[in-house]
């Protein structure tokens, strides 16, 4: 099944998310497993994301992770979505991406966050304060400077195998984060998190204030966001429940839960600002049949003018979470966009 929809590059962000009854270890081998499949189905890069102290979440070191999956695929571009620099020593940073691109030469991807830790306790865990994200800029320019031999924060410190490598570099943004990719020349992925109006603000002022570098000579927008796929409406929407419930209990108990089924998550009494919470939850999201959910993408495509899609969809139901990225893939003509880039 192939649509008349414009073709747009798609690609994958997987959060390693943990399900109810179940060890974290087997989300992370189900993240594993679903590179492969995502590889056979045409996308473009395969992202996983970096979490800590999280109990919802498996994947708290993301380039170890990022290793398991680039050894188990052969063409699917890998990477992070994001490493959390503030959280880290830059030079740290580079020598793990210099290995994993000296190991898998062309294909990795170096995915940049300005998130800290989730609770005060992970921060101090970390050596990190709630500040750490203000010296952004400084820290990506170090970052950045390890590989091409300009960082001049530490005189004589070589990043190795990093240096002369090329690994391209993303920024992920909310609000200033725009700012900080436009100024270092680096593409955006950007999602909206407080609102589609908001966001396409900040891809408008991220386009406007671009500084072309040697990693990017003109903006490059990926847009990340929810797509549930299904042979009905009714099923596309139930895919959405689970995440939307623990995305609404993490914001009224300060908790990111595992997974649970959908219907046990309809059946549960919620409080009035739980209810709010999730349904706040279900809301912002690509949701549909295959041809439903290609004409709603590519609407938001044609309005951020993006130049590729990050799908970041979570569900309990595994082989229905397959079939979504399956569908999709179909619905868009997707692997024959991929061969061509």
């Amino acid at each position: 099944m192939t649509s008349a929809t414009p073709a747009v590059r798609l690609s994958v962000l997987d959060r390693s998310r943990t399900r109810q009854g179940e060890e974290p270890a087997r989300a992370l081998r189900d993240t594993v497993d679903f590179a492969r499949e995502a590889e056979q189905l045409g996308y473009h890069r395969f992202w996983v994301s970096e979490h800590h102290g999280v109990p919802g979440v498996a994947g708290s070191a993301p380039t170890v992770l990022a290793a398991a999956v680039a050894a188990v695929t052969s063409r699917i571009r890998v990477g992070t979505g994001g490493v959390m620099l503030p959280n880290h020593q830059p030079m740290v940073v580079a020598e793990q991406f210099g290995v994993l691109a000296a190991l898998f030469p062309g294909r990795i991807d170096m995915g940049l966050g300005r998130s800290v830790g989730f609770t005060d306790g992970v921060r101090r865990a970390l050596g990190r304060e709630k500040d750490a994200a203000d010296d952004f800029g400084a820290q990506l320019a170090e970052l950045i400077g390890y590989f091409d031999g300009s960082q001049r924060a530490h005189r004589g410190v070589h990043a190795r195998p990093a240096e002369g490598l090329y690994v391209p570099a993303f920024v992920l943004a909310t609000g200033a984060g725009a700012d900080h990719a436009a100024d270092a020349g680096l593409p955006l992925v950007i999602a909206a998190v407080h609102g589609e109006e908001r966001m396409l603000a900040a891809i408008d002022r991220y386009r406007t204030r671009f500084r072309p570098s040697a990693q990017a000579t003109e903006p490059y927008v990926v847009v990340s966001g929810t797509v549930a796929v299904a042979e009905t409406a009714e099923l596309a929407h139930e895919l959405l429940v689970p995440e939307a419930w623990s995305g609404a209990y993490s914001r009224t108990h300060g908790e990111f839960p595992p997974l649970a089924p959908a219907a046990e998550v309809r059946a549960r009494p919620m409080t009035e600002r739980e209810r709010a919470a999730y349904e706040q939850s279900l809301k912002g999201h690509i949701a549909g049949t295959p041809e439903q959910a290609a004409a709603e993408l590519a609407a938001l495509v044609e309005r951020s003018g993006a130049d590729e899609f990050l799908v970041t969809t979570s569900t309990y139901d595994r082989a229905a979470l397959l079939d979504s990225y399956r569908l999709l893939a179909e619905a868009v003509g997707q692997g024959a966009i991929s061969d061509q880039v």
